[in-house]
């Protein structure tokens, strides 16, 4: 009943407004009618004025003067005085404002919105108020689907960037809204968050056209000066391959990492395929590879393949590219090496992990007894070959374990724990639990945003001379830094000298397997002058411009000062104006990407926007909200699109 005095309430308003608006298009008509008819006739000087003796009117006048000159200066009428309920009549070629309600002409030093409110107040006091509640309405009206356009492009952002699926805005976070907004402030509020759009639909074109709006500014940052990819390819839930790629810049003087698109491949996976795919999107933003420094990939034959991969069909249109294959995935390379003893130890504690974890009611039973003993884990974890740190934290876990796994096994006559009583097996799972620790926190620091191949570098061959320090203090009969190790030992009375083979054996294979991923530089001080050009000594490699020109960079102090307060690509970017030649040397080693960690850490993602609900769905837009680092601009989307309120 209260919607339908609303409703009729509302119907009334618009009607007067229309009459209001008929009214004064008639008013107008009889106006220009009026000066046509004046226009033909005498002129003012020899007619008779409508105000004197002779010549009688109709309309009743206040405050008009009768003298025969008019001022010189007269107020102009405007269209907008109409919704003070006026409009204009000329007398004597001056413009006087007349009350569409009561006929009443004023003077024309009444063409003043104050002064015509006044008398629309004072004399027509019922209808002011009719005519502020018609232009609150009106402002309501016009302001609530503005406000709820730009409200569901909010909202659609963030369910991008929750990775949720589009139905929750219609299902979930509307009606949450609306029920909060209930309780704690009424009706008024209720109704205009019913206004807001948030159905499947339009969540989707919302998601859309941000994606675009995100990818125009992308594409203009990318194409002011040179770039790197990074790129990967991975199924999906539904079998599908993507081709995933990711593009380092230079924009407000820093560097920048974001995707640039992620499009299905429809047949082969092959480095033609791969390459035709890659191109394609690249001509089509209107990227050239001229402006490309770098690709870094995987190690896959579709990808570095000197034949037919991905790296043979880029070289052939540039030359010039630096392809690199990632560095994480030559360090997870090398930590698969192991002696034939500790192999076998690693395949027997797989077995030991999925005997308890593959059986539902052995994971229950397992549980309950860890909690039994007070234990700090409750479970132990599964291997998988395609994590990088999985090998590392399955024998951590089950190292610490080890006794309720003991127990566990004893308890159902299982023959694995016949290993778990032999000190040599938990010797050498002790070693193992160690060693890949450490491979580990060497992979984790490889892993991040904005790194470069020299940071990148540097930890591998760090790490390089540790297996060396490790291996000499080994054949010492020192083992302290394998801690685990060295106190298991020291707990069952252990020889050290029965550990040093194995273990001496297997960090020089580690050592060899480095070496042979990650060669040796033959000139590592060559990029020195990039890292300290204010210390460096060695210059000679550098053309006699780019000398001179660091010369006189690294003389000036105030360059230096800002050169340790600056992050490393920063600094070189400052300088790009005052020193161009030495700035693109410098940005041309330190913009190519060294591993393909975002890729990775981004296929991550469609585990949660594509799954089996939502197989079908076209990811890319999603992704792209989700994972940009580039703000939609949600004003300028709004102001291209017509406001609809939900219905």
């Amino acid at each position: 009943r209260l919607n339908v005095v609303e409703y009729v309430y509302k119907l009334v308003q618009v009607v007067q407004s229309l009459l209001f608006q008929v009214l004064h298009l008639i008013l107008r008509c009889t106006r220009q009618v009026e000066k046509e008819s004046e226009e033909s006739r005498e002129p003012p000087s020899k007619k008779p004025s409508p105000f004197g003796g002779g010549g009688g009117g109709d309309h009743h006048c206040k405050g008009i003067s009768k003298q025969p000159n008019q001022p010189s200066k007269s107020r102009k009428y405007r269209e907008e005085y109409i919704q003070y309920g006026f409009t204009c009549i000329i007398i004597n070629e001056v413009q006087h404002p007349q009350c569409v309600v009561c006929t009443e002409v004023l003077a024309n030093e009444n063409l003043k919105p104050v002064k015509m409110l006044r008398h629309l107040k004072t004399k027509h006091p019922f209808l002011a108020r009719e005519l502020q509640g018609q232009k609150k309405v009106i402002s309501s009206q016009t302001t609530i689907p503005t406000k709820a356009q730009k409200a569901s492009y909010e909202v659609a952002c963030l369910i991008a960037q929750a990775k949720k699926p589009h139905t929750i805005g219609e299902t979930l976070i509307k009606p949450a809204a609306v029920a909060i907004c209930w309780t704690m402030h009424g009706d008024k509020q209720v109704q205009e968050l019913e206004a807001v759009p948030l159905s499947d639909g339009k969540i989707s074109r919302r998601i859309t056209d941000m994606a675009q709006d995100i990818k125009c500014q992308l594409i203009d940052r990318v194409k002011q000066g040179t770039y790197a990819l990074q790129l990967h390819e991975s199924l999906d839930v539904s079998n599908s391959a993507n081709l995933l790629v990711f593009v380092r810049y230079s924009f407000d003087g820093t560097l920048n990492e974001d995707m640039l698109f992620c499009a299905p491949l429809e047949a082969k996976c092959t480095g033609e395929d791969i390459f035709m795919k890659l191109d394609s999107n690249l001509k089509e933003e209107g990227l050239s590879w001229d402006q490309c420094i770098g690709v870094c990939t995987d190690d896959a034959a579709a990808m570095l393949g000197k034949k037919k991969g991905l790296k043979a069909r880029v070289l052939q249109v540039a030359p010039h590219i630096n392809f690199t294959h990632c560095i994480i995935h030559r360090e997870a390379l090398v930590s698969k090496t192991l002696h034939p003893e500790l192999n076998s130890v690693l395949e027997t504690a797989t077995k030991m992990v999925n005997y308890i974890k593959s059986r539902p009611l052995n994971t229950r039973l397992f549980a309950t007894l860890c909690s039994e003993l007070g234990s700090e884990h409750q479970g132990l974890l599964f291997h998988s070959d395609v994590r990088w740190i999985s090998r590392g934290k399955v024998l951590i876990r089950l190292y610490e374990l080890r006794d309720e796994v003991r127990l566990f096994l004893m308890e159902h006559d299982s023959q694995l724990a016949d290993h778990l009583t032999d000190p040599d097996w938990l010797t050498r799972l002790a070693y193992l639990s160690c060693i890949f620790d450490k491979l580990n926190g060497l992979n984790m620091s490889l892993q991040g945003e904005n790194t470069s191949i020299m940071t990148l570098n540097d930890k591998i061959r760090s790490f390089k001379r540790k297996l060396d320090r490790w291996t000499a203090r080994v054949e010492m009969g020192r083992i302290d830094m394998f801690p685990e190790l060295e106190e298991f030992m020291e707990e069952n009375g252990l020889n050290g000298d029965t550990v040093t083979e194995f273990i001496t054996s297997h960090l020089q294979a580690l050592l060899e397997h480095f070496n042979k991923f990650f060669p040796e530089e033959t000139a590592r001080e060559k990029y020195d002058w990039i890292r300290s050009p204010f210390t460096v000594t060695t210059t000679s490699h550098l053309s006699s411009d780019m000398e001179d020109a660091l010369v006189e960079l690294s003389s000036d102090r105030t360059l230096m000062s800002a050169f340790n307060s600056k992050p490393l690509s920063e600094f070189w970017i400052s300088v790009q104006k005052e020193y161009p030649q030495l700035s693109r040397a410098a940005l041309d080693i330190l913009t190519p990407f060294g591993c393909s960690y975002l890729c990775e850490k981004t296929f991550s993602a469609p585990m949660y926007i594509k799954n089996k609900y939502r197989s079908c769905l076209n990811m890319e837009d999603d992704l792209r909200v989700a994972v940009s680092k580039i703000k939609p601009r949600i004003d300028l989307l709004c102001s291209t699109h017509s406001a609809h309120p939900s219905h």
